[in-house]
């Protein structure tokens, strides 16, 4: 699992009829200070994410093992939205 914040949302009209219906947001990685870092990933949302939240992806095979993502041509789907991060005792996001 990665820590991520969202970043921003995809609309697509055309796509694989097993990704009718679904919600896609990008994401990208970040620190547990709050530092976003790496390259921009496309991710299915099964819990109704926003642009801002910090929240936890999975990626591969692991991306396909939720319900809504069982069997669909994904490589990473959001499956949590963190609401607190404490690293060291010491709390670095709170929502």
């Amino acid at each position: 699992m990665l820590i991520c914040r969202v970043v921003g949302n995809v609309v697509s009209t055309i796509k694989d009829e097993k990704l009718t219906g679904k919600k896609i947001l990008i994401v990208r990685e970040a620190t547990t200070e709050n530092e976003l870092v790496g390259k921009p990933i496309a991710a299915i949302d099964t819990v109704d994410a926003g642009v801002g939240d910090l929240v936890l992806i999975a990626q591969g095979s692991s991306a396909r093992q939720t319900t809504s993502t069982k069997d669909t041509p994904t490589d990473a789907v959001i499956m949590a939205i963190i609401d607190e991060l404490a690293v060291d005792g010491k709390i670095t996001f709170k929502k």
